[in-house]
């Protein structure tokens, strides 16, 4: 960046330091403002923590070609799977707050793991500067349709009243132990009274697999790989998990409607920054993501995950991710689980 003329350097440094962050995240210093004036000089890492091909992948993927033409700068996806999303988060929590590495985060890095692992390498609050969400998927709970009809279950209703009249005899998969599916198996129990044994496998895929298979009796799943088995006649949906109906499936009812009121579980994600990025910095990315989100063909790519754009301003995300960490603690701690 051009050296600033002496003048206009003393006329910087004078200003009041709340004048250069009002609305930033955390601090910065005085050459990180100046510099969020030219701010993007060169490509920018967007970092995906799960790995390629996944729905927050793909997502990213095509937010980023849009930012591409946007910023007038590369926009690079960069996976960095592992330890539940807490590799590739922790990785942008301790990057430069220069606006130049910025990451995807999600429900699990930023509102179920800080209260499911015994260590976290970060402070999902402290560390990071909320950018806007941008999608929310409904989970959906599915069962096997030879399954169900083998025990008589065609809604939720029916299927609490199986659980309670063969207590433990039940039981769900789930892509992992403490995942957005486990956690709503332990919701049902807990918001039911009933009791099923959980079984994690590793990995959405091969949980759905063993429902398929007949291997376990029920699945809370993603309604982006549900959907194609949902439609197929494969998998046999008794109810979405968000507190409103799907768009995509508008006859399935909530969970709430089905008798367990106020259960409300999703997989959202969003964009996260660095902590002590500077405000102009946050505010011109989140205006970029949201007007992508308002594209139409990323409209097209979400509506195929069963999914909405749903972008935030940076201080609504903030609410909004705290509000989902109260929610996701109190689940978390009922169900036991835990990773060391």
């Amino acid at each position: 960046m051009p050296r600033l003329p002496s003048p206009l350097r003393r006329r910087l440094v004078t200003l009041p330091a709340a004048a250069l962050l009002a609305g930033a995240a955390g601090s910065a210093t005085l050459p990180s403002v100046a510099s969020a004036q030219s701010w993007p000089e060169r490509q920018i890492r967007y970092v995906v923590p799960y790995p390629p091909g996944g729905p927050l992948d793909l997502v990213a993927r095509a937010l980023a070609e849009k930012l591409d033409i946007a910023l007038g700068q590369r926009v690079v996806v960069e996976n960095k799977p592992g330890a539940g999303g807490n590799i590739g988060a922790d990785l942008v929590a301790k990057a430069q707050p220069d606006g130049y590495t910025i990451v995807m985060g999600a429900v699990a890095t930023h509102a179920i793991n800080p209260y499911l692992y015994a260590k976290m390498p970060y402070d999902a609050n402290a560390d990071f500067a909320p950018i806007t969400r941008v999608a929310s998927v409904p989970n959906v709970l599915v069962m096997n349709p030879e399954t169900a009809t083998k025990l008589g279950v065609n809604n939720v209703g029916e299927l609490i009243a199986y659980a309670k009249r063969n207590p433990g005899k039940l039981n769900y998969a789930s892509g992992s132990n403490g995942s957005a599916g486990h956690l709503a198996g332990e919701l049902l129990e807990s918001m039911a009274g009933i009791a099923a044994v959980h079984i994690p496998y590793k990995g959405a895929a091969p949980a759905q697999l063993s429902l398929l298979s007949g291997e376990t009796d029920f699945l809370f799943d993603n309604l982006a790989s549900a959907a194609p088995q949902i439609r197929a006649g494969k998998l046999k949906a008794l109810a979405v998990t968000t507190s409103e109906r799907s768009s995509f499936f508008p006859e399935l009812p909530t969970m709430s409607e089905s008798g367990l009121k106020g259960f409300d579980v999703d997989t959202w994600f969003g964009v996260f920054a660095p902590a002590g990025t500077p405000a102009p910095v946050i505010h011109r990315l989140h205006d970029e993501f949201a007007r992508a989100l308002s594209n139409p063909q990323i409209i097209e790519r979400l509506s195929k995950m069963g999914a909405k754009p749903a972008p935030m301003s940076p201080q609504a995300f903030t609410e909004f991710v705290h509000a989902e960490q109260k929610k996701y603690e109190r689940i978390v701690r009922d169900s036991g689980a835990r990773i060391d």
